[in-house]
């Protein structure tokens, strides 16, 4: 999404959106991360100026912060990386399809200085880590994804191809 109707997210929304993200499958069903409804308009702009191109972050109603809890997340999978940015993807994956079923858009922000976002929600830098922003809003606009790969680019049977 890169426009957004300035009209207020109702609660209930929220609350069902992230509801949505809880489902979402995690390591051990650990889930460990917080997300974090940003609505106000110093700190969504404070936000974005710690984004790369935050400025659909500062005219969003909301910005949800993704933040992976450390001491919650298994520190090995697969034997060589932690689970939280998988956790944390699973969770912003499903908060994303629950936007859309709500009448909402959202638009995943990954470019950003994360002690900027810390410092400005004040999260501590020992207990979490900013793994993704995502603006939350009424879009003025929808336009499918372009450029989709086809389903036979994605798919391979019995090895890798």
């Amino acid at each position: 999404m890169s426009k957004f109707k300035p009209m207020p997210i109702p609660e209930e929304k929220v609350q069902a959106i992230a509801g949505a993200a809880r489902m979402a499958p995690s390591v051990d069903n650990l889930q460990p991360y917080k997300l974090i409804v940003v609505n106000d308009e110093d700190l969504k702009r404070k936000i974005a100026g710690a984004c790369t191109n935050g400025k659909k972050l500062a005219d969003a109603p909301v910005v949800l912060v993704a933040c992976a809890r450390l001491d919650e997340a298994e520190a090995t999978v697969g034997g060589y990386m932690n689970s939280y940015p998988v956790d944390v993807g699973m969770a912003i994956s499903y908060l994303s399809l629950a936007a859309v079923n709500e009448g909402l858009g959202t638009s995943w922000v990954f470019s950003f200085n994360e002690a900027k976002v810390r410092d400005a929600l004040g999260i501590p830098e020992d207990a979490a880590k900013v793994v993704a922003l995502t603006p939350l809003g009424v879009p003025e606009a929808w336009d499918p994804p372009a450029g989709r790969k086809h389903t036979s680019d994605l798919l391979a049977y019995n090895g890798y191809e």
